[in-house]
């Protein structure tokens, strides 16, 4: 009798629900108040960075509650933070966090090459719970194409080609240098300087060249170590040509020197 009571009120307030238009839609268990913490799981893993440049590691916990986020160096199993606080003598590392975000961000300024590796953000949960990022700090350098030593013709155009690797972004400028002076505004006529920032490239292209135009002219991307290449302007002759002037003028030493030990060899 009590079960038919049970039922006849259960089925009775169904139809109240729907008569008021209350929803039948379950709301996931992830949702629900008294649910535990759990990783948004699309959140990028892997971020890449050039030495120097700032890092941030983006974590986000959903229905953390009370629970506390830290982030832990794999390697060495060292606690960076908690919370917002930092648990490291490394200034370089801190936590970064909005209130009623879901989000908590390592941040690590003045990234070193020995940064590179797994961190873990880790939520107090019983037993916790953790996910981890990895982090690759690279050196990007610059690189001038050709050979480090260009030897040119007086009147012909110094066309130089630099090229930004191992970096994840494009550089925010490329300047190029002539021993110590910046020539990307240079107010001698004939200087072209052409970057793309897409492609991390720069190409510096000096017109009808003079012996003064010789140097050591120096690619300096932001973020970036410079590549060099020396130039020389030549009057008159090309390197091959004086090459080739210093080849005879060696043969014609070493001819007389031969004709010399042989009057030697016979007067003896």
């Amino acid at each position: 009798m009590n079960c038919r009571i049970i039922l006849l009120w259960l089925f009775t307030n169904r139809l109240k629900d729907r008569a008021e238009g209350v929803s039948d839609h379950i709301v996931p268990y992830w949702d629900q108040p008294f649910s535990q913490p759990y990783f948004d799981n699309t959140t990028k893993r892997e971020y890449t960075t050039t030495v120097g440049q700032t890092a941030h590691l983006h974590c986000r916990v959903r229905n953390l509650g009370d629970r506390a986020v830290s982030w832990i160096r794999k390697r060495d199993l060292h606690i960076l933070t908690v919370g917002i606080q930092t648990y490291t003598n490394d200034q370089r590392f801190m936590s970064l966090h909005t209130d009623g975000s879901d989000e908590w961000t390592l941040k690590i300024t003045s990234s070193q090459t020995r940064d590179s590796g797994v961190y873990e953000c880790q939520v107090s949960t019983e037993p916790k719970i953790s996910q981890a990022f990895k982090l690759n700090v690279v050196v990007s350098k610059a690189k001038i194409i050709g050979n480090p030593e260009l030897h040119i013709k007086s009147g012909s155009d110094i066309n130089l080609t630099c090229v930004v690797l191992q970096t994840p972004d494009p550089p925010s400028f490329i300047y190029w240098y002539r021993g110590g002076d910046v020539i990307n505004y240079s107010q001698r006529g004939g200087i072209n300087v052409v970057t793309e920032k897409q492609t991390k490239t720069s190409r510096l292209l000096i017109s009808r060249a003079t012996p003064e135009d010789s140097g050591n002219y120096t690619c300096s991307p932001s973020s970036s170590d410079a590549a060099s290449v020396l130039v020389h302007v030549l009057q008159g002759e090309t390197p091959a040509a004086m090459q080739h002037s210093a080849t005879v003028r060696i043969g014609t030493i070493d001819f007389t020197l031969l004709i010399l030990f042989l009057c030697f060899v016979f007067v003896r």
